[in-house]
């Protein structure tokens, strides 16, 4: 590793703290070290040679009185049902409602579509959790069966 030295506002840096106390880090490095990742893996540009595929959580909160949201949503779904695994909602009050989404892809693809989910009129809120991974090809047996198919294996970067 490699010490770097940054300045801080005296707010950032008591948010940082109060993030150590409260998630039970080891000291300020951990934090940053992981707030770093995060914000790296959020970008789109996060590394020079961007990860080809992902797995995906796209979560969002809607509204369920916005015109015809739920006929777009659905038809973008049916557009892209080649990267949606499973979807689930769930009801918040008379109104509102939060869905959740797990995807798996080509990373471009992926991250398109959950911006055209947030973008929406009627998202109120949506946030993305994008892991890369890659896949590799193996044959072995599973049972009596014997026959190549894909894991996908979680990259670090």
């Amino acid at each position: 590793m490699q010490r770097v030295t940054i300045t801080l506002d005296e707010d950032l840096l008591s948010a940082i703290d109060a993030r150590v106390k409260s998630h039970n880090y080891q000291g300020r490095s951990e934090a940053v070290r992981d707030l770093l990742r995060t914000g790296l893996l959020d970008s789109s540009t996060h590394s020079p040679e961007p990860a080809k595929h992902c797995i995906a959580t796209l979560s969002w909160v809607f509204d369920h009185a916005t015109r015809d949201l739920a006929q777009r949503l659905s038809t973008l779904f049916h557009r892209h049902h080649s990267l949606i695994h499973t979807t689930q909602e769930i009801p918040l009050d008379h109104h509102h409602s939060m869905a959740v989404a797990v995807l798996k892809g080509e990373s471009n693809s992926v991250h398109a579509l959950t911006e055209r989910v947030i973008s929406e009129r009627g998202v109120r809120h949506g946030r993305v959790f994008m892991v890369p991974i890659a896949p590799d090809i193996e044959e072995h047996a599973h049972g009596d069966q014997v026959e190549p198919h894909t894991h996908w294996r979680v990259r670090d970067s």
